[in-house]
């Protein structure tokens, strides 16, 4: 459980470094009214007002402003691969597999001969040889 918990973080880790995430912020008045993520924040309308006056210079002194924070992902990722033979292929596989089975226990199955009968005997062999158990 814990080896697929660190796998799902590390595809994580991975992925939110990878993207570019843009912040935008929309003041009015020194105050933050909206935050967005990837997209542009909205605007609380006071622009739009001030755009009706007349005058130019009351225009420039508006009181909204707009800031936007990019954090640039990585793109430059490199993707190592291993140029390996045939016979270094052979080894890596033959090691790996001989020393993952130094570490598996070996159950022997009981093999039963219930329903196989005894050979038939020309002769009796422990009379033969003689061989008696007391």
């Amino acid at each position: 459980m814990l080896h697929k918990f660190f796998s799902v973080a590390m595809a994580l880790l991975l992925l939110l470094s990878t993207i570019s995430w843009t912040v935008e912020k929309h003041l009015c008045m020194g105050r933050v009214l909206d935050i967005a993520f990837f997209h542009s924040a909205e605007d609380c309308g006071m622009e739009a007002g001030l755009a009706l006056l007349d005058d130019a210079s009351q225009y420039e002194k508006h009181c909204c402003d707009d800031e936007s924070f990019t954090m640039q992902g990585q793109d430059d990722l490199n993707h190592d691969t291993f140029n390996l033979d045939f016979s270094q292929q052979v080894f890596l596989i033959s090691f790996t597999t001989s020393y993952l089975n130094l570490f598996q226990e070996s159950t022997d199955k009981e093999v039963v001969f219930d329903s196989y009968p005894p050979p038939i005997l020309a002769e009796d062999l422990n009379i033969l040889h003689q061989v008696f158990l007391i």
